[in-house]
């Protein structure tokens, strides 16, 4: 269960362990969970004497509906430290653990090295407004480059044209729609899957471990995808690089379409 948000089961659960006067590890212990996870719950949502379940289930759905700027792009202090790091040519993993030892005591300078990859990954599609200017080991934020490892539309079975998506998804109206893309590390030995909301831009970082081959990212995305909520994801739209060949089996194990883009 670690990573995962909780759910409403799991609120219910800690406001029936508060009725019974359980303390927080102990609930944490019912759910599975850190005694961290069950404190900050608690917390969040007005103390031991006026948590509720219902209350706190409709405030983590708005949280989760509400676009949150990136903390890169908030914090110059942090900004400017993740730049340094990555200019001597430091993994974000490295970076992040760097600000770690160098700044113990202070919170502000935290950042995962998920959100610096998201960083990247958006300021690579112009999407991000900051003057952060931090490249990966290989000289750029390196995407895939447009073609390569692209067959002809016909070397992928039962392809959806991106003409045929839903309207919503076209002009971004609702949330759900998600859009794909695949980041190559460098050398092509690895490789990070990306999911981003058309709505609100939220993104979803998957690690695809060992190759990029179509079954193990079909394989990859559908376990990342049933990690959410099953009404949240309507749709996935991905360009036409052989790596989402067995979309199909994707959305056998999802139920959500996949759409190629021309």
């Amino acid at each position: 269960m670690r990573g995962v948000a909780l759910t409403q089961l799991d609120r219910e659960n800690i406001s029936r362990g508060i009725a019974e006067g359980l303390s927080g590890p102990q609930i944490a212990a019912r759910l599975g969970r850190d005694r961290s996870v069950v404190y900050r719950e608690i917390n969040r949502c007005g103390g031991r004497n006026e948590y509720r379940a219902v209350e706190a289930q409709e405030r983590a759905a708005v949280q989760a509906r509400r676009p949150k700027p990136h903390k890169l792009a908030v914090c110059a202090r942090l900004h400017d430290a993740v730049a340094e790091g990555l200019a001597k040519k430091w993994s974000p993993e490295q970076v992040a653990n760097r600000l770690k030892i160098d700044h113990p005591d202070d919170p502000e300078m935290r950042v995962s090295h998920e959100t610096i990859y998201q960083t990247l990954y958006l300021q690579a599609r112009g999407e991000l407004r900051t003057e952060l200017k931090i490249t990966l080991r290989s000289g750029r934020a390196r995407r895939r480059p447009s073609g390569s490892l692209s067959p002809a539309p016909q070397a992928i079975p039962g392809m959806i044209n991106i003409s045929e998506r839903p309207p919503e998804a076209a002009d971004r109206a609702v949330p759900g729609h998600l859009e794909g893309d695949l980041i190559i590390g460098k050398g092509g030995k690895s490789q990070i899957a990306t999911l981003v909301d058309r709505n609100t831009r939220f993104t979803l970082l998957v690690r695809i471990p060992y190759d990029r081959t179509a079954e193990r990212v079909a394989i990859q995305l559908g376990q990342k995808i049933k990690t959410l909520p099953a009404d949240i994801v309507r749709s996935l739209t991905w360009d036409q690089g052989r790596e989402m060949a067995a979309h199909a089996k994707f959305t056998l194990a999802t139920s959500v379409p996949v759409y190629f883009a021309d």
